[in-house]
């Protein structure tokens, strides 16, 4: 047997009064996905722990089977991992976005999803200023990037920008849980303020203002850790050679650490715009030399953040249609049975825009397995499902067919 899961990043919701007190998933045209609910088993995971904030990397570590608060070290080190930085045993390393503050408001966490050749242009412009023998600038993709302070500590109150749209950002600035991290906080800040003021009016920033765009006129660090200790697939569950599919920065750092080899897919944007088919493809050929493919798709938690109820609809839509379709045909076809999974990582509400620590809903299909009683998939109709609700590593568990149900 092999395994693929298909993640569909934030693809959860709540009931939405404007649309009948539906869903997305609920609204969406997904007969595909729907078909393996009725085929498969489900159930619904609990993928954030209580006492965890509900970022993607909490939840898809969670989804992987691991026990995240012995594992987790924040975002910064996991997109070290991604784009090739070697980190130090006493090396700090944050995620870095760059954001839009428009009157002292952070008017959005994405700069406007700023392109990576601007971002790129940015970033290393901040690093002539700003990066010295402790501080250093690393670009990444789109709005996306990492910042490592030498001996800096990571006892920091930081707050996510996608959780404070709309919010003035100077009360959202870094603060120290301990003595030791005051140091480290005040650092930091001073770089927050210390971009503005260098960002502002920077021949990008006026190119895209000109254009009507959201300017990149603030870093944001957050999500602080140090190099983490992970065991790997291979030996949490014996599983042989995976590999993760993501355009997501984070996503590949997990992969890395989890022993998976990383596939990268030209065009793949982590928006409603990624090459579906790409993906797709990409999956496929991975399954003929990978015992389990891990497939990511950031576009349904973008479109959750801009509070963009069609747009995410949409997403779910080209999920079942440019994806999933084609992977349960190619799969279909194979001499090897292959077990396909779909789920979110963690809602992230078009109500709200941020993400919530709610249960999501999943689906396990496994050819020749008896069905349990949902006739399709969303957040209620998995409630019917066999699985019931999972916490720690039994979702990997029931892919694996190392968990019983009754």
């Amino acid at each position: 047997m092999k395994y693929i899961i298909v993640l569909g990043d934030g693809m959860a919701d709540e009931p939405l009064a404007a649309y009948g007190g539906k869903t997305p998933l609920q609204l969406a045209d997904k007969p595909v996905i729907d078909s393996l609910a009725r085929l498969g088993r489900t159930g619904r995971l609990k993928t954030v722990p209580e006492e965890m904030h509900p970022g993607s990397e909490i939840a898809n570590l969670s989804v992987l089977g691991y026990d995240v608060p012995s594992v987790f070290e924040g975002r910064g080190v996991l997109e070290a991992a991604s784009i090739g930085v070697a980190l130090e045993e006493n090396d700090l390393a944050l995620r870095c976005n760059l954001i839009c503050i428009e009157n002292e408001n952070i008017k959005n966490h994405s700069a406007g999803h700023i392109s990576n050749a601007e971002a790129y242009e940015l970033i290393e412009f901040l690093n002539k200023k700003l990066g010295n023998e402790i501080i250093r600038f690393y670009p990444g993709v789109s709005y996306r990037h990492l910042l490592v302070i030498k001996g800096g500590k990571k006892h920091l109150n930081c707050t996510p920008p996608h959780d404070v749209p709309g919010l003035p950002f100077r009360p959202c600035l870094i603060a120290p849980e301990t003595e030791e991290a005051a140091a480290t906080s005040r650092l930091l800040n001073y770089l927050i303020l210390r971009s503005q003021a260098l960002l502002a009016g920077h021949p990008v920033n006026i190119r895209r203002k000109e254009a009507g765009k959201d300017v990149a006129n603030s870093i944001w660090p957050w999500s602080p850790g140090y190099k983490p200790k992970m065991p790997t697939l291979k030996e949490l569950f014996g599983i042989g050679k995976s590999a993760v599919i993501s355009a997501v920065d984070l996503i590949q750092g997990i992969g890395v650490y989890a022993g998976m080899d990383v596939i990268k897919v030209e065009g793949a944007t982590g928006l409603y715009d990624t090459n579906y088919e790409g993906k797709a493809q990409a999956a496929i050929d991975a399954l003929k030399d990978h015992d389990l493919v891990y497939l990511h798709v950031e576009a349904s938690d973008e479109a959750g953040h801009e509070g963009d109820v069609e747009l995410k609809t949409r997403t779910i839509t080209y999920l079942d249609q440019r994806i999933v379709k084609y992977l349960v045909e190619e799969t279909g076809k194979m001499d090897e049975p292959v077990t396909i999974a779909v789920l979110p990582d963690h809602p992230t509400p078009c109500a709200t825009r941020i993400h919530t620590r709610d249960a999501v809903p999943f689906i396990i299909y496994k050819p020749g397995e008896s069905p349990d009683a949902a006739q399709f998939y969303d957040e209620f109709e998995v409630e019917k499902g066999a699985y019931g609700m999972l916490k720690g590593d039994e979702f990997m568990k029931a892919l694996l067919g190392n968990l019983l149900i009754s």
